[in-house]
């Protein structure tokens, strides 16, 4: 379902996704604003 937030593992780089998911931003407000997206990389 639709949330705020996404976790993400990746694997050399590479986002680890089933066969059939992918990645979408969704936005059901129809005024025109600004938008930030923060991306948040975490490991070794």
């Amino acid at each position: 379902m639709m949330k705020p937030s996404l976790t993400i593992p990746l694997v050399q780089g590479k986002p680890t996704l089933g066969t059939w998911q992918q990645i979408v931003f969704l936005d059901f407000d129809n005024h025109g604003r600004h938008r930030e997206i923060l991306v948040q990389i975490i490991g070794d």
